[in-house]
């Protein structure tokens, strides 16, 4: 499980270092695609398989479906964790994105989100705001 929040910058070369409290559960390989919420979403390659393969069982008849399963596969890719902790985030998700020199990484739950670190920190603010009725949504859902 990943959790807590790591700020890094990537280098002049497009690499970005992985906090190395998520390293040992990523792996040497994962998969890094778009998000929700204009950030990237980073799993492990066996958290990935279990996604694409509930995205593969979407209804292609319902155009919601096809669009979200063509979100999120189309744009992954496979990337190597490098001997130094590094992944290349790739130029058209760095752009998506707007990810610049800072970013912050995110553990939540089965992922690690990568956000460009205005964008987070605007969007923790926000959220922050909103904590009591979000609190409320989660009981009715039974958490």
């Amino acid at each position: 499980m990943f959790i807590g929040e790591y700020t890094h910058n990537i280098d002049a070369k497009k690499r970005l270092a992985i906090p190395s409290k998520f390293r040992k559960s990523l792996g040497a390989s994962v998969v890094i695609t778009l998000g929700l919420d204009n950030c990237l979403f980073l799993f492990p390659i066996q958290e990935w398989e279990i996604l694409a393969d509930k995205l593969g069982h979407l209804p292609i008849g319902q155009q919601d479906a096809r669009g979200f399963s063509r979100l999120m596969m189309a744009g992954a890719a496979e990337v190597e964790i490098d001997s130094l902790g590094r992944i290349l985030i790739p130029d058209y998700l760095k752009n998506r994105t707007g990810l610049n020199k800072k970013v912050v990484l995110a553990g939540v739950g089965a992922r690690v989100e990568i956000w460009n670190e205005a964008s987070w920190i605007q969007y923790k603010e926000k959220i922050e705001k909103e904590v009591g009725n979000l609190a409320e949504k989660m009981g009715q859902l039974g958490i």
